[in-house]
Parts: C-alpha cells; sequence; structure tokens
C-alpha cells in the first residue's frame, strides 16, 4: 500500500496517511533504518499488521523522488 510520511514521532515510528484515506502508526524495521533516512512528504510503501490493520503498518520501501514522479504519471499516487 502507497501512503505518504504525515510527521515522525521519533523511536523509529512514523505516521503515514494512506491511500485508503487511514492514518496509521508506522514501525521501521532495523533492516529498513540502518539504511535509510525518512522525511516527512515522502512516499513509501507500508505492509499493514495482521492485528490492527487498520491502526499500524510497517514500512518496507522508501521512493524516490524520481520513482514517486513516475508512480504520479501513471496513476497509482493521486495528489
Amino acid at each position: 500500500m502507497v501512503c505518504i510520511v504525515m510527521e515522525q514521532m521519533g523511536g523509529s515510528r512514523l505516521i503515514v496517511q494512506c491511500e485508503d484515506g487511514k492514518e496509521r502508526m508506522c514501525r521501521i524495521p532495523g533492516r529498513i533504518r540502518r539504511k535509510l533516512w525518512i522525511k516527512n512528504g515522502d512516499y513509501v510503501c507500508v505492509t499493514p499488521w495482521s492485528i490492527e490493520p487498520d491502526s499500524k503498518c510497517d514500512l518496507e520501501y522508501r521512493y524516490t523522488a524520481v520513482q514517486a514522479e513516475q508512480l504520479k504519471q501513471k496513476g497509482v499516487i493521486k495528489t
């Protein structure tokens, strides 16, 4: 699911606005946290949790600016 980062909470946590209209708390796993810098306004790919799918998710991938622009042109991301 494609989301946009709204706010950084600290402690490897983010608030993201998902394409289904819900805001979720997103956790950044250690394998990603050590490699990427996540900023407000970045487009990310997330996976909702199986226990609380409407409120929590895990970050899977951060799109670069070029990749986000291509997704907008293809209509995957609606702005």
